[in-house]
C-alpha cells in the first residue's frame, strides 16, 4: 500500500525560515502528492503571508494555536493531517530535492513505524553554523549518536528530522510536554510498545541552527538538564556517553591545574592532549566546511557545547538524586503546560 506523506512543521516567530523550508519542499523530486501542515505555536510574528505564497505549489494547511511548545504543536498537526505517515521537520531546516524520494524508497525496502535521519550544514551556512553543526554531529565530538551508522543499535530520532506512522502516533499519544527531550522520550516509548525504529541515512536535512554562542550554550545546557530526567523515566536508555562532556570538563580543569602543582614536563601532557583534541576538532570542521573561519570557531563551539551540556547534566543529576521532588517541580522550565 502506498503511503500518503504529511509534513508537520511547528513554527514560532520564524517567517523567513518558514519561507526557506517551504521553498525546499516545493523542489522535492517526488511523483506522488504530499501535504504540508504548518502549526503556528502562539507566534506574534506569524508565517501566514509566507504560507500564502506557496499555496499554488504545495498542498498546504495552516493552523494557529496558543503557545504550548513544539511537542504539543506536532501532536496538534498530526491530528489535523490527512497522511498515513507523518514527517516532522523544524522550521530551521532545508531539505535536499531527493529527501522524500529517499524516505519512500527506504521504507519500501525495510518498513519502520518511526525513522530518523542525519543532519548536516549546507555550504551556504555561515561559519558559526558550520562549526556548531560539526560539533553537534561529528563522531569525534558526539560519538555519532545523532544519526550515524555507529548509532543504529540505540538510535533515537530527533524531531527536527523524524518520521512516524499514524498507528505509532495513535498508540503512543505522540510527544510529551518535556522540552527539550520530547523526541528521545517518544522514541523510547515507541520501542517499549514494540514499534520498529530505524535510521535512514539518505534522509538528510540541512539544519540551520540560527544561534549565537550564547544561545547555543543555553540550548545545550537544557539538553544536559533533560537527559537525567529521561534516564530516570527510561533507565534502560542510560549510557556512559552522556557523562562524557562533564568528565571532559573535569579532566580539562585538572589538566590546567596540574602544572601548578607538579613542575615536570609530564605534568603538561594532559593539557597538551586536550589542546590536540580541540585542534583536531578545528581541523575536521575546517576540512568539512572548506572554511578557515569554521576551523577557528569549532574548538570554541565544542567548549561551549561541553560546558553547557556537562554543567546542565551535573546539575540535573545532583538535584534528581538528592531531592524527593518530581522533575516537573524541580525543572518547571523544561515542561510546557498543555
Amino acid at each position: 500500500m502506498e503511503r500518503f506523506y504529511s509534513f508537520v512543521i511547528p513554527v514560532y516567530n520564524r517567517p523567513e525560515e518558514t519561507r526557506e523550508l517551504l521553498g525546499s519542499l516545493a523542489l522535492q523530486v517526488f511523483p506522488r502528492p504530499f501535504e504540508v501542515v504548518i502549526v503556528e505555536d502562539g507566534s506574534s510574528l506569524t508565517s501566514e503571508k509566507v504560507v500564502s505564497e506557496f499555496r499554488d505549489r504545495l498542498e498546504l494547511s495552516y493552523f494557529c494555536k496558543e503557545n504550548t511548545g513544539p511537542g504539543d504543536s506536532r501532536n496538534y498537526g498530526m491530528k489535523k493531517a490527512k497522511g498515513t505517515y507523518y514527517i516532522l521537520v523544524d522550521s530551521d531546516c532545508l531539505l535536499p530535492p531527493g529527501y522524500l524520494e529517499a524516505v519512500d524508497k527506504a521504507l519500501k525496502k525495510e518498513y519502520a513505524d518511526c525513522f530518523g535521519g542525519p543532519d548536516d550544514a549546507h555550504p551556504s551556512f555561515n561559519a558559526l553554523q558550520q562549526a556548531i553543526s560539526y560539533t553537534m554531529t561529528s563522531v569525534l565530538t558526539t560519538g555519532g549518536i545523532r544519526g550515524r551508522r555507529i548509532a543504529r543499535r540505540n538510535f533515537q530520532p530527533r524531531s527536527f528530522n523524524m518520521g512516524l506512522s499514524r498507528e505509532a502516533f495513535a498508540a503512543s499519544g505522540g510527544f510529551g510536554n518535556i522540552h527539550p527531550g520530547e523526541d528521545p522520550d517518544l522514541s523510547l516509548r515507541l520501542k517499549k510498545l514494540g514499534f520498529s525504529i530505524r535510521l535512514i541515512e539518505g534522509a538528510r536535512v540541512y539544519h540551520k541552527r540560527r544561534v549565537t554562542l550564547r544561545s547555543f550554550y543555553r540550548q545545550v545546557f537544557k539538553f544536559g538538564m533533560a537527559r537525567p530526567v529521561l534516564n530516570r523515566w527510561h533507565p534502560e536508555s542510560s549510557r556512559l556517553v552522556y557523562w562524557l562532556p562533564a568528565l571532559f570538563l573535569g579532566g580539562l580543569a585538572g589538566a590546567i591545574l596540574l602544572p601548578f602543582f607538579r613542575a615536570t614536563p609530564l605534568a603538561w601532557l594532559p593539557l597538551s592532549m586536550a589542546c590536540a583534541y580541540l585542534l583536531a576538532t578545528g581541523v575536521g570542521a575546517g576540512l568539512k566546511a572548506g572554511s578557515l573561519a569554521a576551523a577557528a570557531l569549532a574548538p570554541v563551539a565544542l567548549l561551549v557545547q561541553f560546558c553547557g551540556y556537562g554543567l546542565g547534566f551535573l546539575k540535573s543529576t545532583i538535584l534528581l538524586t538528592f531531592s524527593r521532588k518530581k522533575p516537573e517541580e524541580l525543572f518547571p522550565r523544561l515542561f510546557f503546560k498543555t
